[in-house]
């Protein structure tokens, strides 16, 4: 994931996938998508617009990708989900690059919200 300073808007899509040499070849065929990989559970797409991402390390969830939005400040941003009633399906974690959590909107919706920021120093 790549920080382009879009505080507040989605960033990135994540597909749960089941085999990403499979993945990469059908988008790649069907609309000229570019790959980067890193390491064998996680590969990055580009459209030449939008980034997201391929990744084995969950399982594969019909109904849709991941969203992924960006936050300059995680924790904030967490705060403010859990006020509006957003449950927190998944603790913040850290990942080459960031660090992210996951939750659930007042429909149903799984999203994510990442950060390429360190956490804050108290």
């Amino acid at each position: 994931m790549s920080v382009r300073g879009k505080d507040r808007q989605i960033d990135n899509i994540e597909f749960n996938v089941g085999d990403i040499a499979r993945s990469k070849a059908f988008y790649g065929d069907a609309f000229g998508w570019t790959f980067v990989d890193y390491g064998p559970t996680y590969t990055e797409f580009s459209d030449g617009r939008l980034t997201g991402g391929f990744t084995t390390g969950e399982p594969v969830r019909p109904g849709g990708p991941l969203i992924i939005l960006y936050a300059e400040d995680l924790e904030g941003a967490q705060q403010r989900l859990k006020t509006l009633g957003a449950v927190i399906t998944r603790a913040t974690f850290s990942f080459p690059g960031g660090r992210r959590f996951h939750f659930i909107d007042p429909d149903g919706y799984e999203l994510a919200v990442w950060t390429s920021q360190e956490p804050a120093r108290t």
